[in-house]
């Protein structure tokens, strides 16, 4: 194996190790202090990150307005008290080592607004920003403003293309390195596009090289591009390292920093992830930003799935083989089905999945009452944490704060489950009925001998451990 060695980024010499941002609140500042310290680029979330009250206590966030509006106004005062708070601690825990960077989705509501106040809150603690979940053409403004460097997270070439032309060649100096997060392995949300095939998974290194090859163009040949989404051991990676083909490269570890001791999990979930097997994490497009996304396959995922199949096509009128009447919802107001889904419809009735549910695409989803109740309430519930969400129909932006679409009952409310899941208190049944977040290569916790016999290491014997090559 080959030896690792520092490499140049963000102005300063770091082993070429960064941890992977996990939001809502996984990757925390004491996971990120420890992996500074432990001399790479540790990443805190700040999305929605907790914040504490004067006894070190984590706050729990709870929402007090009665419109959407007014909850997103608190969910942003929550994630800049939040990120700040982050900050201080991965601060503290670095002890001057490393460096420390915060995670963020550029399409979490009110992104700009959070960053920027969480870096007015925490001058001189943040090193750089990690940004994908969307085109940020604005995370270079925010960088130079506050003399930090950014890192986008990109998928394809084609991708940093377009954020170099429209806005980063103008902060050029802050760019400390470009992520290609694999669109087929990264755990959380994945920037597949129309074109590309989520069952067709593509070698990395061509579309690495390509990345590289338009850099050089751009004169950033020196600028490091961070592989993520894929990577357990660096063996597996040895001839990417020193590769001049490839020119500088760092790797980012997601999944593996969820089973440390300084990990937030719970015990429940860190227990899980020791019996995970290969396809137990897999692509799907529930999420309501519209991105697919990689999680493990549980009891949530399987009803989502289960309602997405439990879907008919309606019209209004009788319209060509939609001749069959239906009665929906407590009026029994009729819509018209084709006749063999009127069968599929009564059948489900039967048994118990008796609420249609009107969705964007003039089909209904049946599920059961006390599903639909739970559907309703978290619609009604909405505190604008993404920028645009299908599952609510919110929108941030004026005038009327609304996509003008209809809220899609096919998805979920992604902040409730993710703060579920994190908050377990060991309680396997609140793993199973919610979203669990994870790179595919989970799987291998189970058969790396690293972890035999349940063992759970520090951070730092973990990037002790990665240094090997294993």
């Amino acid at each position: 194996m080959k030896a690792i060695n520092a490499i140049r980024m963000g102005g300063v010499d770091v082993l070429p190790l960064v941890e992977g941002g996990k939001g809502v609140a996984v990757s925390t500042g004491v996971s990120a202090g420890h992996w500074a310290q432990a001399g790479g680029a540790g990443t805190f979330s700040a999305v929605n990150a907790d914040s504490y009250d004067e006894n070190g206590h984590r706050e729990e966030q709870i929402y007090h307005g009665r419109t959407r509006r007014e909850r997103h106004e608190e969910l942003i005062d929550f994630a800049i008290k939040g990120g700040i708070a982050q900050a201080q601690q991965a601060h503290e825990l670095s002890n001057g080592n490393g460096r420390i960077h915060a995670n963020l989705l550029w399409e979490m509501g009110g992104a700009e607004r959070v960053i920027t106040g969480v870096l007015e809150g925490a001058k001189g603690l943040i090193h750089g920003l990690t940004c994908g979940a969307g085109m940020p053409y604005r995370l270079s403004d925010i960088a130079a403003k506050f003399g930090v460097h950014y890192y986008p997270i990109v998928s394809s070439a084609r991708a940093f293309n377009a954020l170099w032309k429209r806005a980063y060649s103008k902060a050029a100096s802050l760019l400390g390195g470009v992520v290609y997060e694999d669109p087929w392995l990264a755990g959380g949300h994945n920037g597949l596009t129309n074109g590309e095939d989520p069952e067709k998974p593509e070698d990395p290194y061509p579309r690495v090289l390509a990345l590289r090859k338009l850099m050089r163009s751009f004169g950033l040949g020196d600028t490091p591009i961070i592989m993520a989404g894929g990577v357990w051991w660096l063996e597996d990676w040895e001839d990417w390292i020193d590769n001049p083909e490839l020119g500088p490269i760092a790797f980012q570890f997601g999944t593996r920093p969820l089973l440390t001791r300084e990990s937030p999990i719970g015990d429940a979930w860190k227990q899980k992830l020791l019996t995970l097997k290969e396809g137990d994490v897999f692509l799907n497009k529930f999420s309501p930003t519209g991105f697919y996304s990689s999680a493990v396959n549980n009891g949530f995922i399987q009803e989502l799935r289960q309602r997405s199949e439990h879907q008919v096509a309606y019209t209004m009128e009788p319209i060509g083989e939609h001749t069959a009447a239906f009665g929906v919802g407590p009026r029994q107001r009729i819509v018209y089905l084709a006749p063999i889904d009127l069968g599929r419809a009564e059948h489900w009735v039967r048994n118990g999945f008796t609420e249609a549910l009107r969705t964007p695409d003039s089909t209904l989803v049946f599920v059961t009452p006390e599903k639909s109740a739970e559907i309703l309430r978290d619609q009604t519930d909405c505190m604008g944490c993404l920028s645009g969400c299908r599952f609510s129909n919110w929108s941030q932006h004026e005038p009327d704060y609304t996509s003008g679409k209809k809220a899609d009952p096919r998805s979920f409310c992604i902040q409730k489950t993710l703060q579920a899941v994190r908050d377990d208190r060991g309680d396997p049944v609140a793993l199973d009925n919610n979203l669990m977040f994870s790179g595919h290569n989970a799987y291998r916790f189970a058969s790396d001998p690293f972890y035999s016999n349940g063992f759970i290491p520090t951070v730092k014997q973990l990037v002790e451990r990665i240094l090997t090559g294993r």
